[in-house]
């Protein structure tokens, strides 16, 4: 994606600079396959502008206009020899118009192009994440509404720590990754402003309507400094820390599920596993694999973009054109991560006897049986220590397969640390439920906890901020839709 200074066409560079063992090395041909439509779109309401402002003859726009349909319809293959994308359009322009397509590049430089082709196309990425992070959230909340009463264990420091539900645990990367749509909508508003018109840095002495391009070009705004403007990357960096952030968001989910799948504690489809070449009982969760280390890619395309940028000076620089595969790249990895997951949690399979058989794993119910004794007046930290006390007891009777059962246990604890028996503090009926796995569930239905009504109710409201991230994705596609429709409809007065 060169941009430096401002010929009208490599046409016009041939003399000079078309020639040397480092002509392939400038060039970024390759790389702007992605970008060629967004410069097809930049060409023409670059052009629609300056026939309204009488920069150029409306002949001469019509011209130029009709030889970028015939550019596009041959597609970015058909372009003949350039140092990027932009120059080789200049270049097939001049040679079907003749001179006076080289008119097309009046009051612009490629620095200012490049940069508003790479915003335009940036912008549609972004709104794919969002709309695949969109459609991740609604399989996982289709799947937890299906196991808002499926007991788990759950973990910290992967260690059995207190009961909890398929549900509660889909609903904690659901929210998570509702931050991650909000990031990028939030990112698509700053990527979504137009450098056009910015020249190489200094503006331009021509009476152009930088505004009127960014309405054809369907922006929200203008970046009005120019040097700004077609130097910045800052853009590029917030879009792929968005979606570094996003990956990372799935990589702990796929993990969790890796883990799982170890335990038993989720069977997944065979579409979303393999098997061993050699070891054919075996069942790999090799895609979630993949999808924990998208976020080594994302996070190397941060690392790659902050190191390319660092210490750039002011304004334009090559360097930039190393810049932008870092941002394709990401995009690309975690679209198809996020896919993937969706599919995987989907199409998973949750065997309820084995996550009810370990939910209780570790006396995993403590901190219920501590709730109580909490409850009848005892200072938390005394009902801890009983509880503490009981858990080794626990440990040791199934270690050595004796007798008894828990709450005989911490009946024995409260004799032990409060030199009295249990039940002077909490009737052993109310210890015996917060001992089961489903009841200490059902007991803990404060907001945003893991019981069935409280789950149901964020359920009922991530529900409503899906549709809500729905309409603001069509919102954005259809304003961009609309500036389509209104650039072929300007383009069609010329042509």
């Amino acid at each position: 994606m060169t941009e430096e200074g401002d010929p009208s066409s490599d046409v016009v560079r041939r003399d000079r600079f078309s020639g040397g063992p480092a002509r392939e090395f400038l060039s970024s041909m390759d790389a702007d396959t992605r970008i060629f439509a967004a410069d097809i779109a930049v060409d023409r309401a670059h052009v629609v502008m300056l026939a309204e402002q009488d920069v150029i003859e409306d002949t001469i726009a019509g011209e130029i206009l009709a030889a970028l349909d015939d550019i596009e319809a041959a597609g970015h293959d058909a372009l003949p020899e350039g140092e990027d994308v932009h120059a080789a359009i200049e270049t097939a322009v001049i040679e079907r118009v003749g001179r006076d397509g080289g008119k097309m590049h009046t009051a612009r430089s490629r620095n200012d192009e490049v940069a508003t082709c790479i915003r335009y196309q940036l912008r549609e990425d972004l709104l794919d994440a969002v709309e695949a992070t969109v459609a991740l959230r609604e399989q996982l909340l289709e799947t937890a509404s299906q196991h808002t009463e499926t007991v788990m264990p759950g973990y910290t420091h992967l260690q059995p720590a207190q009961p909890t539900t398929v549900a509660h645990w889909l609903c904690s990367y659901e929210q998570a990754i509702a931050r991650d749509t909000e990031r990028l909508l939030d990112t698509y508003k700053r990527v979504n402003r137009s450098p056009l018109g910015a020249a190489a840095f200094a503006g331009t002495t021509f009476d152009i309507d930088r505004e009127r391009t960014a309405e054809l070009l369907g922006f929200g705004s203008v970046v009005e400094n120019s040097m700004d403007a077609s130097s910045a990357r800052d853009f590029l960096l917030e879009a792929v820390t968005a979606l570094a952030t996003h990956a990372t968001t799935l990589s702990g989910l796929a993990e969790d599920v890796i883990v799982f799948a170890n335990r038993g504690f989720v069977e997944l489809s065979d579409d979303y596993a393999s098997t061993s070449s050699i070891m054919p009982q075996k069942k790999n969760p090799d895609t979630l694999e993949l999808v924990r280390a998208t976020a080594g890619e994302a996070a190397a395309g941060v690392n790659g973009l902050l190191t390319t940028l660092k210490g750039l000076p002011r304004a334009y620089n090559r360097d930039l054109q190393s810049a932008t595969p870092y941002a394709w790249e990401t995009v690309d990895a975690v679209l198809d991560a996020t896919d993937v997951v969706g599919g995987a949690v989907a199409t998973a399979e949750w065997p309820e006897d084995a996550l009810a058989d370990a939910a209780g794993e570790g006396f995993s119910t403590a901190t219920g049986v501590a709730d109580l004794l909490a409850a009848s007046g005892l200072p938390f930290r005394t009902a801890h220590e009983v509880v503490a006390v009981a858990a080794e007891k626990i440990e040791a009777r199934r270690a050595s397969r004796s007798s008894g059962t828990d709450l005989d246990a911490v009946d024995a604890a409260a004799r032990e640390v409060l030199d009295d028996p249990l039940s002077e503090y909490v009737d052993p009926e109310a210890v015996k439920a917060a001992l089961d796995p489903v009841e200490s569930v059902a007991s803990r239905d404060s907001m945003g906890g893991p019981a069935a009504t409280a789950v149901t109710a964020y359920l009922d409201e991530a529900d409503g901020r899906v549709d809500a991230d729905h309409a603001a994705l069509a919102d954005r596609r259809n304003r961009l839709e609309t500036a389509r429709d209104q650039l072929d409809a300007e383009v069609s007065g010329y042509v």
